[in-house]
């Protein structure tokens, strides 16, 4: 069965419009590409959360490569005591991206 679509129309505010019309740019959105997402109240679907989710993936990966540098200088017997400094200053940096994101996600 071919799911027809349904056209609605429905008023809003010159405010209500505005911000409608920032939040669906602000994403890369149609605007009704946007209510129909804000509709369906699925924490998946928010383009925000998963564009947040990528940033964060991407700094794990790029903190993922260096450690995987210090494991291997280490199981060649070219440890220096530099790397583990390094290592803590990774594991602080990946601690400040999720609360930046966490922070970020409970302001919405």
């Amino acid at each position: 069965m071919v799911d027809k679509k349904i056209v609605k129309t429905f008023r809003v505010n010159r405010e209500e419009e505005k911000d409608l019309q920032e939040k669906a740019k602000a994403l890369n959105m149609k605007e009704s590409e946007y209510i129909r997402f804000a509709i369906s109240h699925k924490p998946d679907d928010y383009p925000e959360i998963r564009i947040l989710l990528g940033r964060l993936i991407n700094e794990i990966n790029h903190v993922g490569v260096n450690v995987n540098q210090i494991v291997k200088r280490h199981n060649s017997g070219e440890y220096q005591e530099g790397d583990k400094v390094r290592l803590e200053a990774y594991l602080r940096k990946i601690n400040d991206t999720l609360e930046e994101a966490v922070v970020e996600l409970g302001n919405k």
